[in-house]
């Protein structure tokens, strides 16, 4: 089996995290008898503290020319029929960009006991959407809600949703928007995508959305379809109420509804560039380990790839190899160098044997 991944590295801790990748992709693909072809992006994306000593002219300059290359890319990898990116921390606005013309939806699991939440973050438009118009004193941002997007967005989430849960579908809909801002279009936009698709939702401003997770929690299957702005700065709350794993331990996947990248799905660790550790050989590794997981399982048909981490890494973290931020002294590299080693070591008393084992 021959399966190819794109990589594009953003700078701080980019360059570390995409060695941490290779190495984790290379192991599996050997583990299971997969070959995995690696596409790197050529350019060195920006991070937001890369740009911090230069003006808002130039900042603005090269974030667009970043925005550009990487839609490039992601469109070229897509016309190739390549399903997976692998993606480092890059400078938001780039970001955003890119994800406003190739229409994104970021999605997250969270696990808490007796109940799931799906979250879906509206990444295609909104207030972290648009362009800046700069003049003397002042930054303008242009951005845009439509129908179009909003019903692309719903509809999208819908179907996740009775992937989530085959026999029901989600058993709460909720909608987390600054509506008020939008003269009751979005209400009204919302109320006909629903009858569309045959499902209830309730909008709500996001400071009653939180009030009643706070009182009442999560219901058994649960789906919050977010606002950016909302969703980006409740997830850290969200996996403190909801989750188990801290922020930097996990990985979240933006899928694009645009046509012509439809099927290309980029995974991206949670945490940001982490300039201040750049270069030192400390960052922690254990969410990119776990995208590359991911991708060698829904990518590159390498059954049982995730499972096979998750217990590596159980085994690594208990025995005490950590990183400082998980309150250990050990580099990224005799981490990653341990949890391979815990990968190929021998099938342990009634653990499934994997593909390539005898």
């Amino acid at each position: 089996m021959e399966s190819t991944v794109g990589l594009a590295v953003g700078r701080g801790t980019g360059p570390e995290l995409a060695k941490v990748f290779e190495r984790t992709l290379a192991a599996l693909g050997e583990l299971f008898s997969t070959s995995f072809t690696i596409t790197r992006s050529p350019r060195l994306y920006h991070s937001y503290n890369s740009l911090k000593s230069l003006d808002s002219d130039e900042i603005r300059a090269i974030t667009q020319d970043d925005a550009r290359h990487y839609e490039e890319f992601c469109r070229a990898q897509a016309a190739l029929g390549v399903s997976a990116v692998f993606r480092t921390a890059m400078n938001a606005q780039s970001l955003y960009l890119v994800r406003e013309h190739l229409r994104a939806v970021k999605v997250d699991v969270i696990e808490s006991p007796g109940a799931t939440l799906l979250l879906v973050r509206d990444e295609a438009q909104g207030f972290y959407t648009g362009e800046n118009t700069h003049s003397p004193g002042a930054v303008t941002r242009t951005m845009a809600f439509t129908e179009d997007v909003t019903d692309e967005v719903i509809a999208f989430a819908v179907r996740r949703a009775r992937q989530q849960w085959p026999d029901t579908g989600a058993d709460q809909v909720v909608m987390a928007y600054k509506f008020h801002l939008l003269d009751g279009a979005l209400g009204e936009w919302v109320a006909r995508s629903a009858a569309r698709h045959g499902v209830q939702i309730a909008l709500g401003q996001p400071d009653t959305v939180n009030r009643n997770l706070i009182e009442h929690g999560l219901s058994p299957r649960m789906m919050i379809i977010g606002g950016n702005e909302w969703a980006d700065v409740m997830h850290p709350f969200l996996l403190d109420r909801f989750g188990s794993e801290r922020q930097e331990n996990r990985f979240t996947e933006n899928i694009h509804l645009c046509p012509e990248v439809r099927g290309l799905v980029e995974y991206q660790t949670v945490h940001g560039s982490a300039d201040d550790i750049e270069g030192r050989d400390v960052v922690n590794p254990v969410a990119t380990v776990r995208a590359a997981a991911a991708i060698a399982e829904r990518h590159g048909s390498c059954a049982g790839a995730v499972a096979a981490v998750e217990r590596a890494l159980d085994s690594v973290l208990t025995r005490g190899t950590r990183t400082p931020d998980l309150g250990g002294t050990h580099s990224t590299t005799s981490v990653v160098d341990a949890l391979l080693t815990e990968l190929g070591s021998p099938t342990r008393a009634g653990e499934p044997v994997l593909a390539g084992e005898s």
